[in-house]
């Protein structure tokens, strides 16, 4: 009897859900305390944003109508409500890294229409990992401004995006990450997003990674090879 084939698996690009009714965000407060930026260990080329160091203190800033679970910021950094966390952690996945309390010193309502205060709900800073999975130049269809040629973390910047792809037998098993060839993005699993649906958490856009399309230019899919610069 033949074996049912193993369906390959899926990943999602993670944005927050801007406009949305749970729209968050927030940013951080001086004085601001930064790391050294993270650099790739095969070329030296620094391949992140200056992480953010204690003490944690922010303005968190609701757009809509309640707070929301996850909240993006100005770095790599991101909130997440206590809720999320706690079932995070229950269920078992991994690529969070951090799990800090942050502290607000200003809370304002920029959407609700309620007059009565604001009180938001516990919120702990997280980063995502730099995951083993690494971008398919080959099978995404992206417009670099410099070609890749670190086999390692594979930068180059990129002007557009109309579809990832991500390199078979790369992916080590993390749930969410930033994959190698596209730091500035957050891939989940499908995990994930299940986790996201049964726990009805909020504030968060899932597409599928070939669907994802960023071109704020407006200049649409590359026609030639999408590794060379255009």
């Amino acid at each position: 009897m033949a074996s049912n084939p193993v369906s390959a698996p899926r990943f999602f690009v993670l944005r927050d859900d801007m406009h949305g009714h749970f729209d968050t965000r927030f940013s951080q407060v001086a004085p601001e305390n930064r790391g050294e930026a993270p650099q790739c260990p095969q070329c030296g080329r620094t391949i992140g944003m200056l992480p953010w160091l204690p003490p944690y203190r922010a303005e968190l800033e609701l757009y809509g109508e309640d707070f929301g679970d996850f909240v993006d910021g100005p770095g790599y950094e991101v909130l997440i409500s206590e809720r999320f966390a706690d079932a995070f952690r229950a269920d078992g996945l991994t690529g969070l890294l951090g799990f800090h309390p942050v502290e607000f010193v200003r809370l304002r309502g920029k959407g609700s229409k309620s007059r009565a205060p604001l009180v938001a709900p516990r919120y702990f800073v997280v980063s995502a990992c730099f995951g083993s999975g690494a971008v398919d130049e080959t099978r995404s269809r992206l417009r670099r401004t410099r070609a890749v040629t670190c086999s390692e973390c594979r930068s180059g910047g990129v002007s557009s995006i109309h579809g990832f792809a991500l390199e078979q037998g790369t992916w080590q098993g993390e749930d969410v990450f930033r994959p190698r060839g596209e730091r500035g993005t957050l891939f989940v699993s499908e995990r994930f997003a299940g986790f996201v649906q049964r726990h009805r958490l909020t504030n968060m856009s899932l597409t599928l990674i070939e669907e994802y399309v960023w071109d704020p230019l407006g200049r649409g899919p590359p026609e030639a090879d999408p590794s060379a610069p255009t």
